[in-house]
């Protein structure tokens, strides 16, 4: 364990970005001086067919970051009109045949229940042209993306949660956030930047561009490809004045 040897200092929480300031007020603090957003699904999770995140292999669709509660990405595929859908396949998961991949999943829901990441994933497939199904990534990646944002309500707490963030820091604390997608990138660039202009603005951009991996870290941890880190820093009161 990473932590052990500063286990002693370590406090951990269970709980959603979104609860991020009751969290440090209930472990005693008023500022700290750096908080760290790794959105990423962790390895152990990837990795564990029976929480449903991947079709590598089979599972339940479940998705849900926090399993004791909330509906699952089997609930949505259940349940959403066919138009809600393929909306939400489009916005959350930027994929082009989303019209495609919500019919196909209309149609085979009457036909029985779709309760595993593979049939999900069939379905998929059969829904988009042969030649998509020989991208660069797989061709239900996309759609798994995005009924795992709407399970979590990922993109819902991000921007609340980094303006509270960026509230809690101490001066010249800095804020990070490793994101793996244009979605969430792109809500962190226009959160900081925001914060950053005008008379009241409280950070400092310190990533003018997102930081990625090296071309080394990808060949040892494949799983970084994707990943884009921006930082930004709280002005000090002095210079806010």
């Amino acid at each position: 364990m990473r932590l052990r040897d500063v286990r002693a200092r370590a406090c951990l929480r269970h709980g959603n970005f979104s609860d991020l300031k009751a969290h440090v007020g209930d472990s005693g603090l008023r500022q700290v001086d750096g908080v760290i957003f790794d959105l990423g699904v962790s390895s152990p999770q990837l990795d564990t067919p029976e929480r449903g995140f991947s079709f590598r292999d089979d599972g339940p669709l479940d998705m849900r970051m926090d399993q004791s509660h909330g509906c699952t990405a089997a609930d949505l595929v259940r349940d959403l009109p066919e138009t809600e859908l393929a909306d939400l396949i489009y916005h959350r998961g930027e994929e082009r045949y989303s019209r495609r991949i919500a019919r196909a999943i209309a149609q085979a829901r009457m036909q029985g229940t779709i309760e595993t990441t593979w049939k999900l994933a069939a379905v998929v497939e059969r829904a988009v042209p042969a030649a998509y199904r020989h991208g660069r990534i797989h061709c239900a990646t996309r759609t798994f993306q995005a009924l795992r944002i709407a399970v979590n309500q990922e993109l819902d707490v991000l921007e609340p949660a980094l303006r509270d963030a960026v509230d809690i820091l101490a001066p010249h604390g800095r804020v990070c956030m490793v994101s793996f997608h244009s979605l969430e990138d792109r809500i962190a660039k226009n959160t900081f930047r925001e914060l950053a202009n005008g008379p009241d603005a409280s950070l400092k951009v310190l990533t003018k561009k997102p930081i990625t991996a090296s071309e080394n870290e990808r060949c040892r941890n494949p799983r970084s490809r994707s990943a884009k880190l921006r930082v930004a820093e709280r002005i000090s009161k002095e210079s806010m004045q």
